[in-house]
């Protein structure tokens, strides 16, 4: 299944302006599969998070617009829902969000020897990220830019 960006980025635009008239952010969209087994994933956000009755009149909302716009040729299934507290960054939005929260960071290459960072993200600039990571019971800030992370997410605990 492969994911088409021309189809995708169509549908961003139509959707996009109706999410945000409901007070919800547009968070990614994913569209799998061919022909009649087509699934577009729509994923939205909002500040404190995302409710089933949000997803609910996001679907009542953007399905029709979707109808007019007629992304593709046939029919399609269409999905709406949260995507999840443990999803890896996109944007720096996503970065945003995450500040004051515990964090996990692949790197694209290793610093001191580790490829994997994990802490509490306390800054967001147009550049990177700073977290403040705790090794033997020494707290220290580092610094990274984007290019040098290759995925970054929260660390959900229970």
């Amino acid at each position: 299944m492969k994911e088409s960006r021309p189809v995708v980025d169509r549908i961003g635009e139509v959707v996009s302006p109706i999410l945000w008239a409901l007070g919800l952010e547009l968070v990614d969209i994913v569209s799998v599969g061919q022909g009649a087994r087509s699934v577009v994933r729509v994923y939205i956000d909002k500040a404190g998070g995302v409710t089933v009755e949000d997803c609910g009149r996001a679907h009542l909302a953007i399905s029709p617009a979707l109808d007019v716009a007629d992304p593709f040729p046939h029919a399609y299934t269409l999905e709406v829902s949260s995507p999840g507290l443990d999803r890896a960054f996109k944007r720096i939005q996503d970065y945003r969000r995450a500040v004051g929260k515990q964090v996990s960071v692949k790197l694209r290459q290793p610093i001191d020897g580790q490829w994997r960072l994990v802490g509490l993200l306390t800054d967001v600039s147009e550049q990177g990220v700073t977290i403040e990571v705790s090794d033997r019971r020494v707290e220290r800030d580092v610094v990274l830019e984007f290019d040098s992370i290759t995925e970054a997410r929260r660390v959900v605990t229970f």
